[in-house]
């Protein structure tokens, strides 16, 4: 949550940053602010809303200097004002802080300054860090200097419990930038005469490609000439410099109107990149070195656990069925923000995936370390070669599906179903697919983006069928087998765009209650390929018609059955009921977005949203 942007050097700094923030705003749009060092004064601007109401207040009350942090807020302590926007200063007002996080001992602490004079001006637990560290630098002897400033902020970091990434800055030094992480993302930028702070690498990826991303208690000193990594508890902190993979374009939209619009449209690249390099015809199996373990070890595997949270994990129930049809392998998924909370039995042998777009989901994140502990081996899932996820995992899968901006995951979704299939693939085949099995499912696998590529033509179709229901109070979303997660995800896309109330369920459970919502002003969706299970669909179909509820049926390309019998249908194109969610669940994408559209939602920065969950 939250998006962190600093800067020091020779340019001036208000500019950068908000620019910077413009970047960042999936990661949180209640509020903004900056706050930049000028002849030794401290100039906050903060508004809440959007970056264009903090971009019109800088315009307003120009703020110059070439040392600056900000902030956009997605609000946990605190609710939605001008004074819970960051930064925050101390007591002194000579020290600024912005904070990703949860500071979660804030209020014990928040008592102790306050017995001790200290005064605060907002309900947030940031601004708590911010008096800590002022108080500890405050009460260091000598002139200011960045070991005084750098010690303070352990200090006051070794008191604190919780999560954080930080930028702080002080009026006694002018040319020092300091940043911190435990638990939410903080990369840091190399620039020639000057350097860069962001919670990720979209922010500061115009001004440079070359980034060290921070570790776990990681404590970073920029200067314009260069920088220092040590660690909070003292101590010297190994870093490597690495480029970025994608350049600016890459988180622009382009010609598109949104960027979830642009993502979804890239899905036939991002599954042929999902599966580039990885498809071996030679041994009719999927190649995946850096799940980091032999076949043998693959193959003592008693039991699979996927989890995640969201997307991800309507993408780990895809691949629940995946491995256990084409390995035959037991396999469940627990939610990740429950994984920890529960005592979960699980065979020695079992192997753990945690799956998340960022790597930096803080419930996953958990899960994964949780699963270690115990001695199980955990592979990652994610989308960021850098994350902590990444960094953590005993071995894993990199989707390379580029940066997803906008805040309802798409691209991601069909990646993270792309993953899996090669992982359910490659457990089949050391066990018992065979070669032909293994050829066959590599041939569909190939033809899928092409056939994502044409249910994408039928755009102004669905766009047609968004508009005609864009004002129904709820949907439901119905599908069997690998659709009945799909299901799950069409629904969640309505909610998080759309505002509309919707629910997935199991197309057979129908009968066992949900269908006393149906009415002619309730539409189901109906996700209905001509699969092994295609003519149960039909029945519940029937079952809806017959007391007046509209259906959207999705279907196979060649199914006049279910053209009849829906309301409206979208065809796609046939492919084995395995791969089918990498197809049905591209309409409902479509469907979702449209429908947002037409209702004039925001539909890129949903309401109380944001990208990156990195809080618990």
């Amino acid at each position: 949550m939250c998006g962190i942007v600093g800067y020091i050097g020779k340019q001036q700094a208000a500019p950068l940053l908000i620019d910077g923030l413009r970047k960042l705003e999936y990661r949180g749009y209640d509020s903004a602010g900056v706050a930049i060092l000028h002849d030794g004064l401290l100039q906050t601007r903060k508004r809440i809303g959007r970056i264009a109401h903090l971009a019109q207040l800088v315009h307003e009350q120009a703020a110059p200097g070439t040392l600056g942090i900000s902030h956009t807020r997605w609000a946990t302590h605190g609710g939605v004002t001008n004074e819970n926007a960051h930064p925050h200063l101390d007591e002194s007002g000579h020290l600024a802080v912005v904070h990703n996080g949860v500071i979660e001992n804030y209020s014990s602490l928040r008592t102790q300054l306050q017995q001790q004079g200290h005064h605060f001006d907002s309900q947030t637990d940031t601004e708590v860090l911010a008096h800590l560290i002022g108080k500890a630098f405050d009460e260091s002897k000598g002139e200011p200097t960045k070991e005084l400033l750098m010690e303070a902020i352990r200090t006051a970091l070794k008191q604190v419990v919780g999560t954080y990434g930080i930028a702080v800055i002080h009026t006694s030094l002018p040319n020092l930038l300091i940043g911190a992480r435990r638990g939410s993302p903080l990369v840091l930028g190399v620039g020639k005469g000057e350097n860069f702070l962001a919670s990720d690498v979209s922010a500061i990826v115009n001004h440079t490609r070359e980034v060290v991303y921070l570790k776990d208690f990681d404590i970073a000193c920029l200067s314009p000439e260069g920088f220092e990594v040590s660690t909070v508890p003292g101590g010297e902190s190994g870093y490597e410099i690495r480029e970025v993979e994608f350049d600016s374009k890459a988180v622009e939209k382009g010609d598109y109107p949104h960027f979830m619009l642009k993502e979804i449209f890239e899905q036939p690249e991002t599954i042929r990149d999902a599966l580039r390099g990885r498809l071996s015809t030679e041994e009719a199996t999927a190649k995946l070195g850096g799940l980091n373990m032999t076949n043998a070890e693959l193959r003592n595997i008693e039991r699979v656990v996927l989890t995640g949270c969201g997307t991800a994990s309507h993408a780990a129930m895809v691949g629940e069925y995946l491995i256990e049809q084409l390995a035959l392998l037991p396999t469940e998924v627990e939610f990740a923000s429950e994984f920890r909370y529960r005592n979960l039995p699980l065979p020695k042998d079992a192997l753990v995936f945690a799956i998340s777009q960022s790597g930096e989901t803080a419930d996953t994140l958990a899960a994964l370390r949780e699963s270690q502990r115990k001695g199980h081996k955990t592979l990652g899932i994610c989308n960021n070669v850098a994350s902590t996820i990444a960094r953590e995992s005993d071995g894993g899968v990199y989707m390379h599906a580029g940066p997803e901006i906008g805040v309802a995951a798409t691209k991601s979704f069909t990646s993270q179903c792309t993953v899996l299939t090669l992982i359910a693939l490659l457990l089949g085949r050391i066990r018992h697919l065979s070669t032909t099995d293994g050829l066959r499912i590599l041939e569909e696998l190939q033809a899928i983006p092409d056939k994502v590529r044409k249910i994408l033509s039928l755009d102004a179709q669905i766009q047609a069928i968004a508009k005609k229901y864009a004002h129904a109070q709820s949907m439901m979303f119905l599908g069997r087998q690998f659709n009945y997660p799909v299901a799950l995800e069409g629904a969640l896309k309505m909610k998080e765009i759309s505002y509309i109330h919707a629910s997935g369920h199991p197309s057979a459970e129908l009968k066992h209650g949900i269908i006393a919502l149906i009415t002619p002003e309730v539409p189901s969706v109906f996700i209905a390929p001509e699969d092994t299970v295609f003519e149960k669909n039909i029945s519940n179909i029937e079952e809806v018609k017959a007391r007046m509820g509209p259906v959207i049926g999705i279907g196979t390309e060649g199914s006049h059955r279910l053209e009849e019998l829906c309301d409206d249908s979208i065809l796609i194109p046939h492919c084995p009921d395995f791969l089918s969610p990498l197809l049905t669940t591209i309409p409902l994408q479509l469907l979702a977005y449209h429908t947002a559209v037409a209702l004039g939602c925001d539909v890129d920065k949903p309401r109380n949203l944001a990208k990156s969950v990195t809080v618990e």
